[in-house]
């Protein structure tokens, strides 16, 4: 299953960075548009650099297939980003490669944590480059697999559902933030220790707040494991952890992206070019796989019914989390979207004796999809203004965009520019699209049967499993009724 005698060790442990090459080489990135499409040009000085491809998309865009087709069309293996797919036991509600997937094409960072344990920045940052590192060395292609945004809960630290994974400190660098020694860990912990046994949490953040980081305060309620991090930081260094540089910002600040809506439409033949220098050690060739925002709610929505309707689904994997001793929204693990609503339904049943009415059901489910649209929002929000990223459609047959990522690989000019047959539009570009937002809603069973008609057709088109609507009357779930009866009770 896996290349290499290092591929093992990159995929199923953590292990101690290898520092053998330098990070830092010297690179030109050069941004430029076009009429007809977007294009991102990239040139180098100095050595040739190892070529590695990123595929970054919403939850339910469809980019592990399309990461995984073209894995074995490159001889390639995919890094997963996922911060859920980390975690041994938590296969539905992260879409986790299959057992025949994983056969065909090797996974790194799959499986690799058990959810009671933490995955830090800097865990991750070593364990990716790592695995980067081995499967070049191997001879094959590393395909990178992002879900994203995870850099805006490392620094505004708002997002409660992800762990702080960062595809820009595996792209631009490490921050040079101090670790703490083992008597500040534990001086740390018994500090915080009696608080968290306590639920106190407000008092704990005013004393991280007292002791130096004021952004403390906008922490995800029991964020724990960043409460008593910056606490570390804050003794180890005196200041508070927004104090330190991430070399992803001064990428930004000298002009490394372009926050631009309008490119969609017609854009100026001689627009500005956008230029940035900036260390890079690889050549990253960067794709955002995307689909009309409605289209994409409705999958989502659709995702997160699929990921309830078998025996074995998320709720399975959520009554197994609680059984081992976890709360909802206690770590890294059980803040994920999907785990969190399901764990703090299932909490609330057996506190009713195992019993649930059908209106509890589905007031659950339409926060775990509500939940997942919001965070499909923030993802796209994000991206947008990432100019590295060559937007594309969903939509559209995969083997188009399998060939335009495959002669992107070893395309040898200095610009690549996405056609408009595949290119996806970074905003809502008109009226119509804007009110369908607003207007979105779960629809009923007669709207879902001609909404699940044209998905079908389009899905088909496309080259993807075809999902359908699991719950839309009362008697729906109560197959899942029954199960919490017998086994919440």
């Amino acid at each position: 299953m896996l290349s290499g005698a290092c591929g093992l060790r990159a995929c199923c442990l953590r292990l101690p960075y290898s520092s053998e090459s330098p990070l830092l080489r010297v690179a030109s990135q050069l941004y430029t548009r076009r009429r007809r499409g977007f294009s991102v040009a990239c040139s180098v000085s100095g050595p040739k650099k190892d070529k590695v491809i990123v595929i970054s998309g919403p939850t339910g865009s469809g980019k592990s297939r399309l990461a995984l087709e073209l894995a074995k069309r490159l001889n390639g293996e995919i890094i997963s980003a996922d911060s859920v797919q980390v975690y041994q036991g938590l296969d539905v509600g992260s879409a986790k490669p299959s057992p025949t997937d994983r056969k065909e094409v090797p996974h790194h960072l799959v499986d690799i944590l058990h959810p009671s344990e933490e995955y830090s920045v800097g865990q991750f940052y070593e364990d990716a480059r790592q695995a980067t590192r081995c499967i070049l060395d191997s001879g094959r292609v590393p395909i990178v697999g992002w879900v994203g945004l995870i850099v805006l809960a490392v620094h505004i630290n708002v997002i409660c559902n992800i762990i702080a994974f960062s595809y820009p400190r595996f792209m631009y660098g490490k921050p040079d933030v101090p670790k703490a020694t083992h008597e500040i860990a534990s001086q740390v912990y018994l500090d915080l220790a009696d608080l968290q046994r306590d639920e106190d949490w407000d008092a704990a953040v005013q004393l991280v707040v007292k002791a130096g980081d004021p952004k403390a305060q906008f922490l995800a309620v029991n964020d724990w494991y960043r409460l008593r991090r910056s606490l570390e930081i804050i003794k180890s260094s005196g200041s508070p952890p927004s104090a330190f540089r991430v070399p992803y910002d001064s990428f930004r600040e000298q002009g490394g992206d372009i926050t631009d809506s309008s490119h969609d439409i017609n854009l100026s033949a001689d627009a500005p070019e956008i230029k940035n220098l900036k260390d890079l050690d690889y050549e990253f060739v960067c794709f955002f796989l995307s689909s009309r925002r409605v289209d994409l709610y409705k999958l989502i929505d659709c995702r997160c019914e699929d990921m309830l309707s078998g025996s074995d689904g998320i709720l399975s994997e959520a009554r197994w989390l609680l059984d081992t001793g976890l709360l909802p929204n206690s770590n890294s693990a059980t803040r994920a979207i999907g785990y969190r609503q399901a764990m703090e339904y299932l909490s609330y049943c057996r506190q009713q004796g195992g019993r649930s009415s059908p209106g509890e059901f589905f007031a659950f489910l339409s926060e775990f999809q509500k939940a997942s649209r919001n965070f499909a929002k923030r993802q796209l929000t994000w991206f947008r203004n990432e100019g590295m990223y060559h937007w594309l459609d969903a939509s559209k047959p995969l083997d188009q965009v399998l060939n335009f990522i495959y002669d992107a690989y070893y395309d040898k000019t200095e610009v690549l520019v996405v056609p408009e047959s595949l290119r996806m539009k970074k905003d809502v570009s008109n009226r119509r699209e804007t009110s369908k937002l607003k207007a979105y809603r779960t629809k009923n069973r007669y709207e879902m049967l001609i909404s699940n008609i044209k998905l079908f057709v389009a899905k088909r088109l496309r080259g993807f499993l075809y999902m359908q609507r699991h719950f839309i009357s009362r008697q729906d779930c109560s197959h899942i009724l029954d199960w919490i009866r017998r086994t919440q009770g």
